[in-house]
């Protein structure tokens, strides 16, 4: 089926102009300093080089007896025991001495034999035959001094505190989390005659992806006014969302209004539900823009597929496999379609339901998706992913789902 739409751009190109300008504001933003319990979300200010060895010393990982495993049995038991907090004691050639798992070993040593095959009668050691390496943790195997482990720029998590402390770490220089304003247009909104739904979905989308968002109210679809709410929160914040007035009608304004006060990098995406998004630079306010489509869970499922990686940095949309139980044929060709779907795990296997379809808790669409009313159907905000794609689906076939939980 051939397509008319040549002038609208696929999310893999206008991602690149997301993830420069995200790259501009992260080097432009202030710093301040965390502790490491802090750190999920927040992006990192410099690069982190490992300053030593880790481990600094080779240490055993299992209780029992260290020695050198090239010498032969039987081995001479020296005195005493090496515990974790230890300084590691120094043996002979044909000596064992005993340790603790986590305990340093003798810079001699290079293997530890499991206390449970270990026989020792006069202070002389004797058991099975083992190789170099054997229950150690060799010096520098985890981290070499001068490793880059973490580049400026990057998003870290709560896990990645585990190497950082391992680094004696206990604080990170990051950027500034972006703020953002949030600002509803529609005068059936404005007016309190219909409910906003998108905003504090969106805020909240921004706080989960580690910055600050704050609602800024609502404007009616009044072109100057629309100009005036946006040129203010520009001013006052580094990123302005704005739910609503992108498509192309007589009352929607926002798209016009951020190409005066800027430049519109795009305008129309090739997804659907959610097409109409619109992505501006306002170099005059050192702000950018996302104009967000208004319907519900258009406005979500675009939010989180182009507007998320400016916030993360991340564009890959991590998925889990399941089988498809109904057919969903597509509209035009030229769209990648996400496609809403609740998981089940039926006898072992994954399966996923297509939440819209006429067999599906939500009846929107017989065979034949269609985004234009499930992107306000706000029960399909209960599906647990999505599945994009550009073809359609088969029963029984498996497809990869996107799972909200990855991408919120």
């Amino acid at each position: 089926m051939g397509t008319d739409h040549e002038d609208l751009v696929w999310r893999e190109t206008v991602l690149g102009e997301v993830l420069s300008a995200r790259r501009e504001f992260v080097s432009a933003v202030g710093t301040e300093t965390v502790p490491l319990g802090s750190i999920s979300g927040r992006v990192l200010a410099e690069s982190i080089v490992a300053q030593r060895d880790v481990p600094e010393h080779d240490f055993a990982t299992m209780d029992g007896f260290a020695f050198d495993a090239t010498d032969s049995y039987p081995l001479a038991v020296v005195d005493g025991e090496v515990f974790p907090e230890d300084e590691p004691p120094s043996i002979g050639s044909g000596e064992a001495i005993r340790v603790a798992t986590g305990a340093p070993i003798p810079e001699a040593a290079n293997a530890v034999l499991k206390r449970e095959e270990a026989t020792v009668a006069d202070g002389l050691l004797r058991g099975t035959d083992i190789a170099p390496g054997t229950y150690t943790y060799e010096r520098g195997s985890n981290v070499s001094e001068g490793d880059v482990l973490f580049d400026g720029g990057e998003r870290v998590s709560a896990k990645d505190a585990i190497l950082l402390g391992d680094l004696d770490r206990p604080s990170l220089e990051v950027a500034d989390r972006f703020s953002t304003g949030v600002l509803a247009t529609g005068t059936e909104i404005h007016e309190g005659r219909s409910r906003d739904l998108d905003s504090p979905m969106l805020a909240g989308l921004v706080r989960s992806w580690g910055h600050e968002a704050t609602y800024e109210g609502t404007v009616p679809d009044e072109y100057d006014r629309i100009e005036s709410a946006i040129d203010r929160l520009a001013t006052d914040y580094d990123v302005v969302v704005t739910t609503g007035g992108t498509s192309v009608g007589h009352k929607d304004h926002v798209v016009r209004a951020i190409d005066e006060l800027g430049t519109v990098l795009f305008h129309r995406v090739r997804i659907r539900p959610g097409k109409p998004i619109a992505f501006a630079r306002l170099p005059d306010h050192d702000a950018v823009v996302f104009a967000i489509p208004g319907k519900p869970i258009g406005a979500h499922t675009v939010a989180t597929l182009v507007m998320r990686p400016f916030f993360t940095g991340e564009t890959a949309l991590p998925t889990v496999t399941a089988t498809v139980e109904r057919a969903v044929s597509l509209g035009p060709d030229g769209f990648e379609y996400a496609i809403p779907v609740t998981i089940s795990n039926e006898d072992g296997g994954r399966r996923a339901m297509p939440l819209g379809h006429r067999d599906s808790p939500l009846r929107v669409y017989d065979d034949r998706f269609d985004p234009s009313v499930l992107s306000s159907s706000t029960r399909a905000s209960r599906a647990d992913g999505l599945v994009v794609t550009r073809t359609p689906l088969e029963a029984g076939d498996d497809v990869e789902v996107v799972p909200y939980s990855v991408i919120e």
